[in-house]
């Protein structure tokens, strides 16, 4: 993933394309709360449950995420929120007797978040909501586990795709090891403290938990207080050696994610074997689409969308300096996007032709950037005409 923003141009050798592809793009269904499970006093998981001929559908890797949808106080709020648990293997039985499956996500309580303060007493057993298909590509890939071993640093909620990944990397070899380096404030906000006492228990010589808190003393000073570069370099030093590690996975805010990407690579990490997601980049939700009016006679920029094989054509006012999905969304309304803050990428789409430029960039990688995909989100014309392909 990359954090910077950048500027994006039609790959020179890309034709374009309007036909349906086989590709499943991000989709909602309304799904029914099983089960809230408190985790702490400002955080619970919920369950839902995925009605058997939705499973394929759901179906998911490690670590990916998924956005709810509901409306509150007449406005539509969306919230994107990682899978906390491990995909669940269907047996052939279930799959003959059209059981059920399950969905986990993981919700804490921001200050001042409209969304999380609601769900902590808004989502109750049997109530509904709509849940996007799982999306995210933070573990694809790790496929060969065998005496691999994998490191994960989390801070609070961060913890929530390492859960997963953590059950994933433990189950598929009887070689493989993990690490989890979670800071948290005190124990009290420690999410999922039972489950990764019970991870331990189970595999007691493969998993290394080190919980650092900032506002609570440890009996070892190195996993006291709050984690700068200083402590960072002393954790991999004495607990951690980087030379014993194959993968990093990266789960937090903005700054922490900063800090230990730069300092993984000072010690010689090769930025490959370093991925991450952010949960917050410290800014608040953005509003996705605005009102946006072409009056008679001024200079519009045309956008063309193509989405499930249809293509659909947009004038968005050159004054107005609109993003491609705020445009989109005027002629698709089932454009896909989550957080429109350029942290998720549900938005993502390939520009086939003409540029943009894109303002914030958390979720592509770079060689996705060469290629031509952008967030939507984010992107915003620099030619008087722009084809963008979500299907692709």
């Amino acid at each position: 993933m990359s954090l910077f923003a950048s500027s994006v141009t039609a790959p020179a050798t890309t034709s374009r394309r309007t036909a349906p592809t086989t590709k499943k793009r991000a989709r909602f269904h309304t799904l029914a709360v099983e089960e809230v499970r408190p985790l702490t006093d400002d955080s619970v998981e919920v369950t839902f449950t995925v009605p058997a001929e939705l499973a394929d559908d759901y179906d998911h890797l490690p670590g990916q995420y998924v956005a709810l949808r509901t409306t509150l106080d007449g406005t539509e709020v969306r919230r994107s929120y990682s899978l906390c648990r491990a995909p669940e293997h269907r047996t052939d039985e279930q799959i003959a007797a059209d059981m059920p499956t399950r969905l986990s996500v993981a919700v804490k309580r921001d200050e001042g978040g409209l969304f999380s303060t609601w769900a902590q007493t808004g989502l109750h057993p049997g109530f509904e909501i709509d849940v996007m298909s799982p999306q995210g590509t933070f573990t694809s890939g790790l496929d060969d586990l065998d005496d691999r071993h994998v490191v994960g640093i989390a801070a609070g909620s961060g913890i929530t795709p390492l859960m997963a990944l953590a059950h994933t990397v433990l189950t598929r070899s009887e070689s493989s090891r993990f690490t989890l380096l979670y800071t948290n404030r005190s124990t009290l906000d420690v999410m999922f403290l039972e489950d990764l006492a019970d991870l331990k228990d189970r595999y007691p010589t493969r998993v290394t938990l080190h919980h650092v808190l900032s506002r609570e003393q440890r009996t070892a000073p190195v996993l006291s207080g709050r984690i700068d570069e200083e402590k960072l370099r002393t954790i991999l030093r004495m607990l951690i050696d980087p030379r014993d590690v194959d993968e990093w996975f990266l789960c937090g805010p903005l700054s922490l994610v900063d800090l230990c990407r730069e300092v993984l690579a000072d010690v010689g990490v090769p930025r490959e074997h370093i991925r991450f997601e952010l949960f917050t980049t410290g800014d608040e939700p953005v509003r996705a689409a605005r009102p946006v009016e072409v009056r008679a006679g001024e200079k519009t920029i045309r956008i063309e969308v193509n989405l499930d094989g249809v293509s659909s054509t947009v004038e968005s006012p050159v004054d107005a300096h609109e993003s491609v999905l705020n445009a989109a969304l005027r002629v698709r309304p089932d454009a896909p996007f989550a957080c429109a803050g350029g942290v998720c990428g549900t938005c993502r789409a390939r520009v086939i032709e003409g540029s943009v430029t894109m303002t914030e960039n958390y979720a592509l990688e770079p060689d996705e950037l060469d290629r031509g995909y952008v967030l939507t989100c984010q992107s915003h014309p620099t030619s008087d005409r722009v084809v963008v392909d979500y299907d692709v």
